[in-house]
């Protein structure tokens, strides 16, 4: 279910989720997944909630993120952590990368 210790992720790797929003997974086992998430300008990451700590990292771009009701405008070089089960998600102010990483695995982006 890992992925090799040494990942280089193609072109087409990518999947799309949301209108002007895809992800790829870059590596990942059962305890640990990160995914990079590219957001054209405008683009919504919608809100919702899942059972996995997750850490991102803002790789490129400006987001405006909500968490449990908080929000911030997070630009490159920032970070944010969501806590298990709290509701969250962004909008890209301008097109834009996002370096997500979950604890555990989120199984599900594996059968997509």
């Amino acid at each position: 279910m890992a992925s090799s210790n040494f990942v280089k992720p193609s072109a087409g790797d990518w999947t799309p989720t949301e209108p002007g929003v895809r992800r790829r997974l870059l590596t990942h086992n059962e305890q640990l997944m990160i995914v990079e998430v590219a957001f054209e300008k405008g683009a919504v990451g919608s809100l919702h909630s899942h059972p996995h700590i997750q850490a991102s990292y803002v790789a490129e771009g400006a987001f405006e993120v909500t968490i449990d009701g908080e929000t911030a405008v997070l630009e490159a070089g920032q970070s944010f952590i969501v806590p298990s089960n709290a509701v969250h998600g962004c909008r890209a102010l301008e097109a834009g990368r996002l370096i997500d990483s979950f604890t555990p695995a989120r199984l599900e982006f594996l059968s997509v």
